[in-house]
């Protein structure tokens, strides 16, 4: 094992491992922002440049500092290295400048986006962005596009994370779609005159961490956060039928594949689960769905159980904290 410190906390991992992947072991705020790296697709990770670390030892036998910051999500870790996330300066004024970067070209269209209240270049903004940007030029634009039958695709939007395209490589059986071009004129788009058909093909949309991949199926239908999140199973010969169904009333809006607290797909699941089981007597539903306190979708669902009831100042009722 490897011992390794990270914002003054120590962890052991195994010989291997990343920084990131050891930030992760303890938890918490000490875990840098990843926008493209994701653990369950080879090769991902190092694009975004949103988990620059600065490593200020670099092992035990070699204290020496490194010059630059490092990508923690690609950087291995060495016995007694030292790691500072958000202890230093330099790293948050560094994630400032990256935020920034990722919205040169970003469209402010969050009130019409169907990631809006799940997405993680929303969320970094918030924590990292800055109130004022030095750029002032035009950003790039894309037509709207459909990639297949099921999904939709805001070039616009796109931060060329790559997740989408690990995930046809990796999960589908064949990828019909990849990075066009190179520079400020980078797209993805499908071969010519192809569309995307797969059995797998909706996880892509799960892997996107802004809204450049949507749903057709539940597109413009409702905001996340007046939605039910539920975690519902089926029989199915495909995949292992685990998904999240999101619900207003009795009616499914949308499936979605479950996800991790770092928001990585647990299962992929197929699109019959996904796109074409949208009644509830599809599903054998298991019960609200876990949700972070921190995120939007929480709003007016749920509060931690150890809150006690609480009397109505009006009617002098109890009110149940669920």
């Amino acid at each position: 094992m490897i011992k390794i410190t990270i914002d003054n906390i120590s962890v052991e991992v195994e010989e291997g491992a990343t920084i990131l992947q050891a930030a992760r072991k303890i938890g918490g705020k000490v875990v840098p922002p990843a926008m493209c790296y994701y653990s369950k697709l080879k090769g991902s990770g190092g694009k975004c440049r949103t988990c620059l670390v600065k490593v200020s030892q670099s092992s035990a036998k070699d204290p020496r500092p490194m010059p630059k910051l490092v990508a923690s999500c690609s950087t291995p870790v060495q016995d007694g290295m030292v790691v500072q996330n958000l202890t230093s300066p330099e790293v948050i004024e560094a994630r400032k400048g990256i935020v920034e970067f990722l919205l040169v070209n970003h469209p402010l269209d969050c009130p019409v986006c169907d990631q809006a209240g799940e997405c993680d270049l929303q969320d970094l903004s918030f924590g990292s962005g800055m109130e004022e940007t030095a750029t002032g030029e035009e950003r790039r634009e894309f037509p709207v596009i459909d990639i297949g039958d099921h999904i939709k695709l805001h070039m616009n939007r796109c931060i060329l994370c790559y997740r989408c395209v690990y995930t046809a490589d990796q999960v589908t059986e064949k990828r019909l779609h990849g990075v066009l071009y190179r520079g400020d004129v980078s797209e993805i788009s499908t071969f010519i005159s192809k569309e995307i058909e797969n059995d797998f093909s909706g996880n892509m949309i799960d892997v996107c961490p802004v809204g450049a991949l949507t749903d057709k199926t539940s597109r413009f239908k409702s905001r996340v956060w007046f939605l039910k999140p539920l975690d519902v199973h089926r029989n199915c010969q495909k995949c292992s039928g685990k998904v999240v169904a999101w619900m207003f009333g009795n009616e499914i809006y949308r499936i979605t594949a479950r996800k991790d607290k770092y928001g990585e797909v647990e299962e992929f699941i197929c699109n019959e689960c996904r796109f074409h089981k949208k009644n509830s007597e599809d599903w054998i539903i298991e019960g609200p769905r876990n949700i972070k306190r921190q995120s939007v979708i929480s709003a007016n669902h749920y509060v931690k159980k150890e809150e006690p009831s609480v009397i109505s100042p009006i009617d002098g009722k109890m009110i149940s904290p669920e």
